[in-house]
């Protein structure tokens, strides 16, 4: 088990993330900036919130073309584990490894603040709600009705807002693809993750990843 955190320029939520990651595991946490295309051996791919570059286009849209991608589209079609959190979903989903897209905000405004989720899927056992906070302007989720239908048939909704603060379809927050093992989140959960934050309920979705990751 080897854990790379993708660096775009603009990512500014990278190194909450490294800092959970190394909680959880026994070696560093391994930096792979976009230009480069080696995974260095990385098991499990982090693509953090924060901003990529080129979001002015449409959020993860010149993200997707860094080098780097090209290692964790292969990886992730070899049934490696991926995940992308915030700006890190939306270059999921622009980069084709998740379906549907993120849109701008339906009151055409940054939301940050803290949000309840409803886990389901895999991480319904966790909790019944969990307070994540949310920091965007497009996290809108958006897919036509034949995809959301299969979205809902195959349970890939892993979390659903209790209150929805930016228009997505269905309340939807996080989802996965078919295989499971490709994971896209709006809300920040490495932003909750230690107690000197005052909440831990991030780290109840980091302990179902890693007690999977060690079955």
């Amino acid at each position: 088990m080897k854990f790379g955190v993708v660096i775009f320029p603009g990512s500014n939520c990278d190194q909450d993330l490294i800092q959970v990651l190394q909680s959880y595991s026994n070696e560093t946490v391994v930096e792979l900036w976009h230009k480069n295309t080696d995974l260095q051996g990385c098991t499990h791919i982090f693509l953090p919130g924060g901003f990529s570059y080129g979001d002015y286009l449409r959020s993860g849209a010149i993200a997707k073309l860094s080098p780097i991608m090209d290692s964790v589209i292969q990886h992730a079609h070899n049934g490696g584990f991926v995940m992308g959190i915030c700006n890190g979903f939306q270059v999921l989903t622009e980069s084709g490894l998740l379906p549907g897209a993120l849109l701008r905000n339906d009151n055409i405004k940054f939301v940050c603040k803290n949000v309840v989720l409803k886990p389901e899927a895999e991480f319904e056992g966790t909790a019944a709600e969990l307070t994540v906070p949310i920091a965007h302007g497009e996290g809108r989720y958006y897919a036509d009705s034949e995809t959301l239908a299969q979205l809902e048939n195959n349970k890939q909704v892993m979390f659903r807002y209790a209150e929805n603060p930016n228009g997505s379809l269905n309340d939807i927050a996080g989802i996965c693809n078919e295989g499971r093992n490709v994971i896209g989140m709006m809300p920040h959960p490495e932003r909750c993750a230690s107690e000197v934050l005052g909440n831990t309920d991030g780290r109840k979705i980091f302990d179902v990843i890693f007690a999977s990751v060690n079955a």
